[in-house]
């Protein structure tokens, strides 16, 4: 499976973003995003599995929505109300069935100015 995320940019803080994640099959796993900010370790924002609820971050629930389109080859994660602290690159994973490899796309720059 191969990812790629997009939508990533500059925002003010109170501000939104919707990013993308594309993949080339049809995901029917587990999947997710996580973000890294510098000099931290790398953090859950969401995980659902096709079909099913998704579970947030505690720093990001009730201000991020993470969706996935009715041909299940893209994932969305809406966030709204960003703060400075939501600045990090964000990665979306995918685990196809428990024996599989997690997959990692390359990652998008979210930056949030104060």
């Amino acid at each position: 499976v191969q990812l790629a995320e997009s939508g990533g940019g500059l925002v003010q803080s109170g501000g939104s973003l919707r990013l993308s994640c594309a993949a080339s099959t049809v995901l029917v796993g587990l999947m997710g995003w996580h973000r890294q900010a510098p000099g931290k370790e790398r953090e859950l924002v969401a995980q659902m599995a096709s079909g099913g609820r998704a579970k947030y971050g505690d720093s990001v629930k009730g201000r991020i929505t993470s969706t996935i389109d009715s041909t299940k080859t893209t994932v969305y994660l809406q966030m709204n109300s960003l703060k400075p602290e939501d600045t990090a690159v964000y990665y979306c994973n995918v685990q196809q069935d428990p024996f599989d490899l997690i997959h990692w796309g390359q990652g998008t720059q979210v930056t949030v100015s104060s």
